[in-house]
């Protein structure tokens, strides 16, 4: 049997603080899936990979409510970052791992990226 999902890496959440992760925390828990989105213009990390969390709801516009929560760290993104301009942007599953309130910002969350298997492969 072939698995769904291989383990990839587990990391914590960079820049928690200077983002959007105290509007959500109530809603943040171990398990919520996370979106990661590249960030190729971001003047401070040429391989920046911003983590999203969308509630599922929508603005006026009918857009999706999307927060940005922080980013992969700098040290552990450049292969997630490469993958993701090669257009590979549905390979992770992203989900938190660990909360932990008592922390230090840059370890109050934890994540844990899996790669998903590609369906449409033989």
């Amino acid at each position: 049997m072939i698995a769904k999902k291989l383990y990839y890496k587990e990391c914590h959440l960079a820049g928690r603080q200077y983002h959007d992760a105290d509007e959500v925390w109530e809603e943040l828990h171990v398990g919520t899936l996370l979106e990661l989105r590249r960030e190729p213009d971001n003047r401070y990390d040429k391989n920046a990979v911003a983590v999203i969390y969308s509630d599922g709801s929508v603005d006026e516009n009918n857009e999706p409510v999307e927060y940005h929560l922080g980013y992969i760290p700098a040290a552990q993104n450049r292969t997630i970052a490469a993958l993701l301009d090669m257009g590979w942007d549905d390979i992770f599953e992203c989900r938190i791992s660990q909360i932990n309130p008592l922390a230090h910002y840059e370890e109050q969350i934890r994540m844990s990226l899996r790669i998903k298997k590609n369906e449409a492969a033989k």
